[in-house]
């Protein structure tokens, strides 16, 4: 064995760079092998046919549209109060009801009211025979002053007395109307037609003329009925451009899976935007013919604006983005899948506006895209085979 002071320096920097020479070979052919297989991957995956659902890119008519929640309000809300005192006798109808104007919802006593009527008609009767015993005194008071019979101060008493008596009757009159109003406001009547609410006041209770803590019941009017909203402040000068126009269309919706919606007209535009929100409030009118509309309901709300004619569309889940922005993969005539850089538009229904990028006819991949890329070979599963497509 050699003392290690005799080791040749010189031949272990040789020894060395032998070994780092054979690692770098090495390192060539393990990175040259994985570039290959990765390449042999990359050309078999396009060589293998994807499975893909694919649909024609359409061209069509979209409407422009505003979304919003809107909350639903009744048309007109009456609480109902008493206009006199006194004991509640009757209810004459069901919690939840529906009633026509002018049908009969409460009866109070109405004994000591009528006892008032029946008096105030009695003076009444008193002062106008009073009346016309007066007038048949003032013509004979008429005759005899003209024979100097009587004196003229007697004439004017008798003339005095009978323009008393004619203004006593006025107000007796006044005072049986009163009376009359006293009984009839004990038979209490819806004002509008519409829905009841809770009674809230029961069958011999004792009920205090316009007690402003105690209503009766609150009649709500839901046929039609308003769909308040808001919308974002830079829609009012297209709001306010096409509602200028005509009648604006407005659809209401129960929820999203929602098959027919309710539809009403824009009748109401605030006079002042919403400082602490930027939004402008509105409000549509609905007939509400199937009462699916209730006071109180949150609801989506679509106010539709115009129409946009001749706009390409894709069905929403056709567009995926990428590093380089959105995309979409279109089918060739080769059945290969090809990447399309498109510029989206709005969203309507589960469809999408294309702006840029494509033309109506187009076949595009709406399942599978998570398996293509640029160039792979495509099977349809379920869809349009494109034109002049290669048999297999």
């Amino acid at each position: 064995m050699k003392n290690p002071s005799q080791i040749n320096p010189g031949a272990i920097s040789k020894t060395l760079k032998g070994c780092l020479l054979a690692l770098g070979v090495l390192s060539i052919l393990v990175l040259s092998a994985c570039s290959d297989k990765k390449t042999d991957a990359s050309k078999e995956r396009k060589e293998k046919a994807v499975p893909v659902t694919i649909t024609a890119v359409e061209e069509k008519t979209v409407p422009v549209q505003l979304t919003a929640i809107g909350n639903v309000e009744a048309y007109a809300t009456v609480s109902i109060k008493s206009r006199v005192t006194g004991e509640l006798k009757e209810v004459h109808f069901r919690e939840g009801q529906d009633v026509g104007r002018g049908a009969l919802l409460f009866t109070i006593d109405p004994t000591s009211f009528e006892a008032d009527l029946k008096k105030a008609q009695a003076n009444l009767a008193q002062h106008e025979a009073l009346t016309r015993k007066a007038e048949l005194d003032l013509k004979r008071y008429s005759e005899l002053i003209q024979k100097d019979y009587i004196t003229r101060d007697q004439y004017d008493q008798a003339q005095t007395n009978l323009e008393s008596l004619k203004a006593q009757i006025k107000a007796d009159q006044a005072a049986v109307e009163t009376a009359r109003l006293q009984v009839n406001y004990c038979f209490i009547r819806a004002p509008i037609s519409g829905r009841t609410g809770a009674r809230l006041a029961d069958k011999g209770n004792q009920i205090k003329a316009n007690d402003d803590n105690k209503n009766l019941v609150v009649i709500n009017q839901i046929q039609p009925i308003y769909i308040s909203f808001s919308l974002p402040e830079q829609n009012l000068p297209d709001i306010k451009k096409y509602s200028s126009g005509g009648k604006m269309k407005i659809k209401a919706l129960l929820s999203e899976k929602e098959a027919i919606p309710e539809e009403g007209i824009l009748t109401f535009i605030d006079n002042t935007v919403d400082k602490t929100t930027g939004t402008i409030r509105l409000r549509g009118t609905f007939s509400n013919n199937g009462k699916k509309l209730w006071p109180g309901q949150f609801i989506n709300v679509v106010l539709a604006l115009t129409s946009q004619p001749n706009t390409l569309v894709v069905p929403s889940q056709a567009i995926q983005t990428g590093m380089e922005g959105q995309y979409i993969f279109v089918v060739t005539p080769d059945m290969k899948a090809e990447n399309r850089p498109v510029t989206v538009g709005r969203s309507l229904n589960g469809q999408t506006v294309i702006e840029k990028g494509l033309k109506a006819g187009d076949l595009v991949v709406t399942d599978g895209q998570f398996q293509l890329v640029p160039g792979t070979k495509v099977q349809i599963k379920k869809g349009l085979e494109p034109k002049g497509a290669a048999s297999s």
